[in-house]
């Protein structure tokens, strides 16, 4: 049976929805079978793995709110192994509409029960915020990834959402966990950054990834083509960071 994981990051700008697609689509590289879920009502990822979404039928606003099912809403990418559960900006509606629904939290959860044996993963992007989206995508998950910056402010943050992951464990999901702490944009030049990445492996020695994920210009471009890095450019430093931090999810969950 697969593994659904999510990335979250209430912080916006961190990298979160690059590692998800790039993960996802190195996993992919790596001979999984995948499923992409973008619930990030900006829409990022759709466009990062080069779907247009103005010639959508079906989203995952859809799933959430009717009955249509994942199969109804899945579309297929062009790498290796990575299919695309899609959004518009629709889905911002769907966090009143889970709300005043009965058992509204678990409504991902069910819908994925379906198809999980038919995928090795399961990646939710979540959008940059607690809300009911993201708590969906929790109690839903097997393991949470946390992409940050290595910025003190990003600290504060943290400590916040692993408490909101205790929440949600305690009340809804209690084997979820947090698989991996996922630093980006990592310049080592820089004194700041070194000072928070000791602070990290202070408190969270076993969560935070060996990998950290270096400023690389590919993963711009990359997006910016709707592509994943290792598909625009497989030697880059980008796309072997985040096909290593792959590996090592393998290994962690």
């Amino acid at each position: 049976m697969g593994k659904i994981i999510s990335f979250a990051n209430q912080k916006g700008g961190v990298g979160k929805t690059t590692s998800a697609v790039n993960m996802a689509a190195a996993l992919g590289v790596l001979g999984y079978q995948v499923l992409f879920i973008d619930l990030d009502p900006q829409g990022n990822a759709t466009s990062g793995l080069g779907v247009l979404k103005k010639n959508l039928k079906k989203t995952v606003f859809d799933l959430l709110t009717t009955d249509a099912t994942v199969d109804d809403v899945t579309v297929p990418t062009k790498y290796s192994g990575l299919s695309l559960v899609p959004t518009q900006t629709t889905l911002a509606r769907a966090e009143y509409e889970l709300g005043a629904t009965e058992r509204g939290e678990f409504v991902m959860k069910d819908k994925l029960a379906a198809v999980k044996d038919r995928y090795d993963y399961i990646i939710i992007d979540c959008p940059p915020s607690l809300g009911m989206l993201t708590v969906n995508a929790m109690v839903a998950s097997d393991g949470v990834v946390i992409p940050m910056q290595c910025e003190f402010f990003a600290l504060e943050g943290l400590s916040q959402l692993v408490f909101t992951i205790s929440r949600i464990k305690s009340h809804y999901n209690p084997t979820l966990a947090v698989c991996g702490i996922l630093i980006t944009m990592y310049n080592a030049r820089l004194l700041h950054s070194a000072l928070v990445l000791d602070e990290l492996r202070k408190h969270y020695p076993e969560k935070l990834f060996e990998t950290t994920v270096s400023r690389n210009v590919k993963l711009s471009e990359a997006s910016g083509y709707g592509m994943p890095v290792y598909y625009y450019s497989k030697r880059s430093k980008g796309a072997v960071d985040y096909l290593n931090v792959s590996k090592e999810l393998v290994e962690r969950i």
